[in-house]
């Protein structure tokens, strides 16, 4: 199925991805992601969970407004050192996945 089918999703952008910590540092990944996700246009949703079976790993799932919105926050001033604080706590990257979020 496809955003056409549908109309009422309103154009917006889901993304659920699955990141394990630099073993013991699970905790300090959250915090990482908390503290960068305040505040950004666009954004409707924005939840991280804890995996229950992996003890480093975390899933977060975002909702934006639509994907320009998501692409525009990639871009904005103090991602960069914020995605360097990232590289330093991720040890790995598991699944992403694009998601048209339905009401």
């Amino acid at each position: 199925m496809t955003e056409q089918s549908y109309p009422w999703s309103r154009g917006q952008f889901g993304l659920i991805g699955q990141l394990s910590a630099v073993s013991g540092r699970r905790d300090e990944l959250v915090a990482c992601l908390q503290g960068g996700s305040r505040d950004v246009p666009g954004k409707l949703a924005y939840l991280i969970a804890l995996d229950r079976n992996d003890p480093d790993s975390i899933w977060v799932t975002e909702i934006w407004e639509d994907e320009a919105a998501y692409q525009a926050c990639l871009s904005m001033p103090g991602v960069d050192a914020a995605s360097a604080k990232l590289r330093e706590l991720v040890a790995s990257a598991g699944p992403r996945i694009e998601t048209i979020p339905l009401p």
